[in-house]
C-alpha cells in the first residue's frame, strides 16, 4: 500500500480500539483500521473510516451492544488504582 502522506510503498492497515467520550458517555470502537507507513512513520485513519466512525457515534444506540468492562487508573510511582467494573456501552 501506498502511504497517503509520503507517498512511500509499505504503508500497512492495522485495526485497533479507540475511545471517544468518558464516563457514561463511553464508547469504544472496535476494529478501527489506521493506516501505519514503515517509511514516514505516520499513522492515519482515512476518510472513509472517519466518516464511518461519526456514523457510529452518530447512531451509537444502534451499533452499541452493553459490556461490563474493568476500568484502572494510572497513578504516579506505578500505583494504578483499580475500580469496580462498570457497564460501559462499547
Amino acid at each position: 500500500m501506498i502511504c497517503d502522506i509520503c507517498g512511500q510503498k509499505g504503508a500497512r492497515t492495522r485495526y485497533i480500539t479507540r475511545s471517544y467520550g468518558k464516563g457514561n458517555n463511553l464508547l469504544l470502537i472496535e476494529n478501527v483500521p489506521v493506516i501505519n507507513c514503515s517509511h514516514c512513520g505516520e499513522s492515519y485513519l482515512t476518510a472513509e473510516t472517519l466518516h464511518e466512525i461519526e456514523r457510529i457515534k452518530l447512531h451509537r444506540r444502534n451499533f452499541a451492544t452493553k459490556r461490563t468492562i474493568s476500568v484502572a487508573g494510572y497513578m504516579l510511582g506505578n500505583q494504578s488504582q483499580s475500580k469496580k467494573p462498570t457497564t460501559r456501552s462499547a
